[in-house]
């Protein structure tokens, strides 16, 4: 590249004519790319185990997570940082994802979005990030201008900062106080880092909300015992916990305390 650093994610594929692989190659092969994302996640944990007790600490202070990138990154973040509040109960805006481009770019390709080295840092504000606040930066490549400019700004502002990404030593990675970096090699399809890159940061992210929601006192034994009651699965599930945690045998009596009380931690203390 014409920076001179080496992104593994946009190295060639170890695959070769893949317009002329049979069908079940193909899904083999991917499959088999796969299979190493787990164990290169594996490697990371120390660095997501101290990012994840900056976070802790902060948010039991009453911070909040932001999560910030472009693409594939952008939306993988929405995702977690929106399935907080269902699955856990906390207030909405307590986990925060913002992407290059805004809402439209969830389901549209924004043109330029990710190239702008100041907008990252405006779109925080926008929320008033503070040094309460941790920020976690999200590239695969580490080299996306909007989320290295904006933690730019977060560590002048004191604001402490994370990323994950997946190529070692990377500008996002020297920028970030606390890194993850998570190699999976070169994707299956040459660059598209929406396969195994994707597939790290979401694994990395399902590891650090979890585990911070944990923290939090949002999960009870195994069970997320503050979820929200948004359909009837829930309802059934909830119902079923309740009926676990006080003996009872009357699915009818343990459905009506779920939903006079709104979810099964204040029924079962009630």
């Amino acid at each position: 590249m014409s920076d001179g650093f080496d992104r593994v994610t946009e190295r060639p594929s170890k695959y070769r004519h893949l317009e002329k692989m049979p069908i079940s190659e193909v899904l083999h092969s991917i499959n088999k790319e796969d299979k190493l994302v787990p164990e290169a996640v594996e490697k990371a944990i120390p660095q997501i185990q101290k990012l994840v007790e900056v976070i802790t600490d902060k948010m039991l202070a009453g911070g909040r997570l932001f999560y910030i990138g472009a693409g594939t990154s952008g939306r993988l973040a929405i995702v977690d940082a929106s399935e907080c509040p269902p699955t856990y109960g906390v207030p909405y805006g307590l986990v925060i994802a913002v992407i290059a481009g805004g809402n439209q770019a969830i389901t549209t390709a924004v043109e330029n979005a990710e190239d702008s080295t100041t907008q990252g840092w405006l779109d925080l504000q926008e929320y008033a990030a503070t040094d309460k606040d941790v920020v976690i930066g999200i590239a695969a490549s580490g080299t996306t201008p909007y989320v290295i400019g904006a933690l730019k700004e977060c560590n002048k502002s004191n604001i402490i900062t994370g990323c994950i990404t997946n190529n070692t030593g990377s500008p996002l990675a020297k920028e970030a106080q606390y890194p993850i970096e998570v190699e999976v090699g070169p994707e299956f399809v040459t660059g598209s880092t929406r396969m195994k890159s994707g597939t790290a940061q979401k694994l990395v992210l399902n590891m650090i909300s979890t585990t911070i929601m944990i923290q939090l006192g949002r999960v009870e034994d195994n069970k997320m015992v503050h979820m929200q009651l948004t359909n009837e699965k829930l309802v059934d599930r909830g119902t079923k916990m309740i009926m676990e945690k006080l003996k009872m045998e009357d699915y009818a009596e343990a459905k009506r305390l779920l939903l006079q009380y709104g979810s099964v931690k204040k029924a079962v203390d009630h």
